[in-house]
C-alpha cells in the first residue's frame, strides 16, 4: 500500500483519471459504435487494474471487465468498479454514462466515486450532499427495460417516469435533485451499484433493495435483482407502495408498457 494516497484520494483520482481516458478515446473521433465502446471498456479497465496493483496490491478486486477471482471473498477490502457504465451511451455520443469506483470493506462501500465525465464532475463520498427543496416530481428508471413497478410508484405519487442510461447517472441525478427517486427492477450486478450507492448514502439519500433490505457487496453471486435510491423524505411512502405492488403482483418483475 502506498502511503502517499489515502483511500479517499485514490478513489477520487481513479474516477477522474478514468473519465479523462474515456473522453480522450472518444474525442479524437477515430473509432465509433461498437469498436469505440469496446476500446473504452478495455483501456479504462487496464489502467484501473494497473493503478490498483501498484497502490493497493493486497486488496481484492471485482470489475465488470475482468475475470472474477474468488480470492476476493477472503478479503475485507475489495475494490468494485465499472470502468464504463453505459457503454452504449458512451459509444453513441450520449452524456448519460459514468465511471464507478468503490472500495468496499466488509460488504459496505466506505469510499466511492461516480464520474459523469461529459458533465465534468466526479461525485465523491468524501464530500457530497444531496439537493433538498421542492420535489422534481420525477422518477428515474431504465431506458431499455422500464420496470412496471417504477410506473406504479410514480402514478401513485402523481410523478412522471423518465428513462436514463447509466445506473450511476440515474443515482447522481437523484442527488442533484433532477429526480426524486431511482427505481430499478431488471437485475444488476455489484459493479453497477456499489459506487452509486456509496455516494448516495454519503450524500444522505436512502438506498436499499426494493423490499427495504440493506445492500451488501462482495458476494459470491454478484447479481442483485433490484435497487431503490430516493430522497429520505420519500423513503417510507415509496417502500409502502413497493410492498403493495409486490403483494398484488407477487414480484417486482415486469416491464412497463
Amino acid at each position: 500500500m502506498t502511503a502517499q494516497y489515502s483511500d479517499s484520494r485514490l478513489t477520487n483520482l481513479i474516477a477522474q483519471g478514468t473519465g479523462e481516458i474515456l473522453k480522450g478515446i472518444r474525442g479524437v473521433g477515430l473509432l465509433r459504435g461498437r469498436e469505440l465502446g469496446e476500446a473504452g471498456d478495455d483501456l479504462a479497465q487496464n489502467w484501473i487494474a494497473r493503478v490498483l496493483r501498484q497502490h493497493r496490491p493486497d486488496d481484492g478486486f471485482l470489475s465488470e471487465e475482468a475475470a472474477d477471482n474468488p480470492a476476493r471473498l477472503e478479503k475485507e477490502r475489495v475494490w468494485i468498479v465499472d470502468p464504463l457504465d453505459g457503454t452504449k451511451e458512451f459509444a453513441t455520443g450520449r452524456q448519460d454514462w459514468a465511471v464507478h469506483i468503490a472500495l468496499v470493506e466488509n460488504g459496505v462501500p466506505t469510499h466511492a466515486a461516480v464520474g459523469l465525465p461529459d458533465l465534468g464532475v466526479v461525485f465523491k463520498s468524501s464530500d457530497v450532499r444531496h439537493v433538498s427543496g421542492p420535489f422534481a416530481g420525477k422518477i428515474a428508471m431504465s431506458r431499455n427495460r422500464p420496470p412496471a413497478v417504477a410506473q406504479f410508484v410514480a402514478d401513485n405519487l402523481g410523478f412522471a417516469c423518465e428513462g436514463i442510461g447509466s445506473a450511476g447517472a440515474k443515482a447522481m441525478h437523484v442527488l442533484l435533485g433532477d429526480y426524486d427517486a431511482y427505481i430499478h427492477a431488471g437485475g444488476q450486478y455489484e459493479w453497477d451499484q456499489a459506487a452509486p450507492v456509496g455516494v448516495a448514502l454519503a450524500a444522505g439519500l436512502h438506498a436499499s433493495r426494493l423490499n427495504g433490505d440493506a445492500l451488501q457487496y462482495n458476494n459470491a453471486d454478484t447479481y442483485i435483482p433490484d435497487l431503490l435510491v430516493c430522497r429520505p423524505e420519500l423513503k417510507d411512502q415509496i417502500l409502502e407502495l413497493l410492498a403493495k405492488y409486490h403483494d398484488e403482483h407477487g414480484s417486482f418483475e415486469g416491464v412497463a408498457k
